[in-house]
């Protein structure tokens, strides 16, 4: 196969643009053939050009189509013959699992070298998941949580995140479900331990990312209307 695999770059970071085409200008085979720093271009450039393989960061906030998990999946959905590898800083396992189960075809920790993106293209184009070695060793680490049947979030430490992530205090809760306050805040803490989740804001990005609590889904214009 001789023809060149074309490429979209989406990151918001110009540093990491510069990056990835240093990276990847003398790779054989691949060719960067447009770059954008929102989904909002990113959709535009999609729409008009051809394109093999999009390398998108998990966050570009801001833009018409939004970022995360949802912009991914409108695009695998609108574009379903393009391969798209995550570029992220995300360290998270539980984050970066939901990344993976969202169907994408590899995932990068901007952390690795930038080269990575070079054997990722190549396997996406085969049909083969690639992960770089942070990003394959957080993902490592989530499935040995998840096999760990102690580690399996009980109905009522999911009850009492979804209903935290969705606003209420950690009072409200425990007059909700007619449990202590300090039943209340236990089953959080260890809810946020076996998820490998230490601070609030990053319970908040888990839950939007994973469905535990709702966000919008990206749509296109046709599907607004």
């Amino acid at each position: 196969m001789n023809e060149r695999i074309r490429l979209l770059l989406a990151d918001d970071h110009p540093a990491i643009i510069l990056g990835v085409k240093v990276a990847v200008e003398n790779a054989h085979g691949i060719e960067i053939v447009g770059t954008s720093r929102s989904s909002t271009e990113m959709v535009a450039f999609l729409d008009t050009h051809a394109c093999d393989v999009l390398v998108t960061d998990y966050s570009m906030p801001g833009g018409a189509y939004g970022d995360g998990i949802p912009l991914l999946s409108f695009v695998m959905r609108r574009y379903p013959a393009m391969k798209v590898i995550v570029l992220t800083m995300m360290d998270n396992p539980a984050i970066l699992s939901a990344i993976a189960a969202a169907g994408v075809h590899g995932v990068l920790s901007k952390s690795d070298d930038l080269s990575h993106i070079i054997p990722a293209v190549h396997a996406a184009m085969q049909g083969q998941p690639y992960f770089s070695p942070t990003t394959r060793a957080a993902l490592d680490a989530a499935k040995r949580v998840q096999g760990d049947g102690d580690q399996a979030l009980t109905r009522r430490e999911s009850e009492v995140l979804r209903l935290y992530v969705s606003g209420l205090s950690v009072n409200e809760i425990a007059q909700r479900l007619h449990r202590s306050k300090q039943t209340v805040s236990t089953q959080k803490s260890t809810a946020m331990r076996k998820l490998g989740i230490e601070r609030d804001v990053d319970l908040f990005r888990y839950a939007i990312e994973t469905g535990l609590v709702s966000a919008a889904t990206p749509q296109s214009p046709e599907e607004q209307a």
